[in-house]
């Protein structure tokens, strides 16, 4: 059976894949989504990881205004819902800060994942535009012709099969599998130093060194209670091989110890880390999401296994969850002296699943496009970067930052990074593949390489792409464009970075100059067209400090340029006057009414 053609197809319901489908209701755009689950939202929602990884500025700049929105719906379901407060005293810092409904510190909004699903859903109704959303079903084969996408087939849990044609496709599932099913060239795993040019990377390619991927749970701390679980089949060898553990080894090989729920010495509480309900300020009992190294399942590569193989190491990955479990109520060093916490029950309603494990396992990592650009460790590391920003990408279409974080990889368990990065962009090149065909990436299946996948792969960053991915399909359909010929062609990626202005995506790092900043748009403009003059105090902060003169901040060639290629196509920029002495929200002013020629 056969859908009817759409002009947009969004393969999968992940983090990306859900922005996307926003991106798509606010443009309007005749699209579909096909989701694995019937929640959408990926990991915050069915991957269970519901304390966000994100970065120190995201309250007031750092993400797109959808993803604004969400973070607001969140609490405001809390202040509802909970009756929370709006701010609560921020227990290290001693300061208000906004809500964070979980109080944990591994992130600033930990809350419960039917939360994240009951704010998508309210993002969803205040979009002008109702799409179709296909839950359930998942992508098994792929119809092409000379490289271009005719088809995708979809299944449900039934066998029933539809065939879903439409004139782009976004591959927004989490492991990549419309590009392995498309037969798209694409990579796995770590890639050798030759052909990255990456410190960090191996002599040799290695491409079933996957980061691991885990099932988180969620346990109820009940006081004087006993929820021990029945002792999971090779509880005793993963106990021992994995380990399980609160003293993980760091990065100097030396043990990292936690108590459960008491700090020792600068290192906070196991229990406090993914808290997601913190029952001292919103009722009820204490609900802990546990995602930890020691549930990290890296003895098996499930992007390039086949069906069997992938089954055996899921349901290794289940037993290796459940069994962490079990040492935690049974043989975990208590703060009292004794073992275990019987008091821990697990919480299978939380989770939406029979068994209490995540509905699907957080990847960590997914089969990478071969792109027309590349993001390199060298691209985005601070010790590589001696700038505020990370290296300056002309075709940006969206902005991140975190460290580039690895977990334990198959076939190489000590496998451990924790490397500070530079706020960074996403270049559009990173979306295209290299070979001409009508799909583009849309979650972290982007052309970054093994070590910046984990900096890219967090949820504020995962989200940015999936809209920069709906907007680039949209644009090229409305421009009659390939991505190769919007990719070439700089004027058009110009207009292409308007359009997610526009709708609150920014492409540049701005941290005083935000959404609502009445010189946001120009701002962004400006930036992503480099006009910082390197080693100047505005290329050494993130903060553009509109009000100042503009000193020698400014590289005149490029401002001169942009105004040139602006007049080309009908502005009536006069930037003769332009003097140091000049503030930045003047330059603004003087390019505010030029922008209209890229609409």
């Amino acid at each position: 059976m056969s859908e009817r053609a759409y002009d947009v197809a969004i393969i999968g319901g992940s983090t990306g894949g859900t922005a996307a489908y926003l991106a798509a209701c606010a443009l309007g755009v005749d699209a579909i989504l096909v989701s694995e689950t019937e929640r959408l939202g990926g990991q915050f929602t069915v991957q269970g990881v519901s304390a966000f990884d994100e970065h120190e500025y995201i309250e007031t700049f750092g993400g797109t205004a959808n993803y604004r929105r969400l973070r607001q719906i969140i609490r405001a379901i809390y202040q509802r819902e909970y009756g929370a407060p709006a701010l609560m005293r921020h227990s290290v810092l001693g300061e208000d800060v906004p809500l964070n409904p979980g109080n944990g510190w591994v992130s600033r909004l930990c809350f419960l994942p039917e939360v994240g699903v009951m704010a998508l859903d309210q993002l969803i109704a205040e979009t002008p535009y109702t799409l179709p959303v296909m839950r359930c079903w998942r992508p098994v084969s792929v119809q092409r012709s000379n490289g271009h996408i005719q088809g995708v087939l979809v299944e449900n849990g039934h066998g029933e099969q539809r065939t879903i044609q439409a004139r782009y496709y976004l591959d927004a599932t989490d492991a990549g599998d419309l590009i392995a099913l498309a037969e798209l060239p694409h990579v796995t795993g770590a890639e050798s130093r030759a052909e990255t040019s990456e410190s960090g990377a191996p002599e040799v390619a290695k491409p079933h060194e996957v980061q691991g991927f885990t099932y988180s749970f969620v346990v109820e701390f009940c006081a004087g209670e006993d929820h021990t679980i029945p002792k999971p089949e090779g509880y005793e060898y993963f106990r021992d091989h994995q380990p399980y553990t609160l003293a993980p080894l760091g990065r100097d090989g030396k043990p990292t110890v936690y108590c459960m729920f008491t700090s020792n010495g600068d290192n906070l509480p196991f229990w406090t880390y993914r808290r997601i309900h913190d029952g001292a300020l919103l009722g009820g009992n204490d609900l802990a999401l546990i995602n930890w190294v020691s549930n990290d399942y890296h003895s098996g590569d499930i992007l390039n296994a086949d069906a069997a193989a992938r089954r055996c190491y899921l349901d290794e990955a289940k037993r290796l969850s459940l069994g962490f479990l079990y040492w935690l109520q049974t043989e975990c060093p208590r703060d009292d002296g004794g073992k275990g916490y019987p008091e821990l029950k697990l919480r299978p309603d939380v989770m939406g699943t029979v068994d209490g494990l995540s509905e699907l396992p957080y990847l960590r990592e997914a089969r990478r496009i071969l792109p027309l650009r590349r993001v390199l460790a060298q691209d985005i590391a601070a010790e590589a970067n001696k700038g505020a920003r990370a290296r300056h990408f002309w075709d940006s279409v969206g902005i991140g930052w975190y460290a580039m974080d690895l977990h334990p990889c198959v076939g190489n368990p000590k496998a451990s990074l924790y490397a500070p990065t530079r706020p960074f962009q996403v270049p559009l090149g990173a979306l295209i593949p290299q070979q001409p065909t009508n799909l583009l990436a849309a979650c972290k299946n982007i052309g970054t390489t093994h070590l910046t996948n984990g900096a890219y792969r967090t949820h504020p960053t995962e989200w940015a792409i999936g809209e920069a991915a709906l907007h680039t399909a949209a644009f090229c359909l409305r421009n009659h464009l390939t991505p190769h010929m919007l990719y070439a062609d700089s004027w058009q990626v110009l207009r292409l970075q308007h359009q997610l202005v526009r709708y609150g995506v920014p492409v540049a790092w701005a941290v005083d100059v935000p959404l609502e900043h009445p010189h946001f748009h120009s701002t962004q403009l400006l930036l992503v067209n480099d006009v910082i003059a390197p080693d100047s105090l505005r290329w050494h902060s993130l903060h553009i400090a509109p009000d100042m003169p503009l000193g020698e901040s400014i590289s005149l060639p490029h401002v001169c340029a942009l105004a040139e290629q602006l007049n080309a196509h009908g502005a009536a920029l006069d930037i003769s006057a332009l003097k140091a002495n000049l503030t930045w929200s003047a330059l603004c002013n003087l390019f505010d009414s030029a922008w209209h020629v890229l609409a």
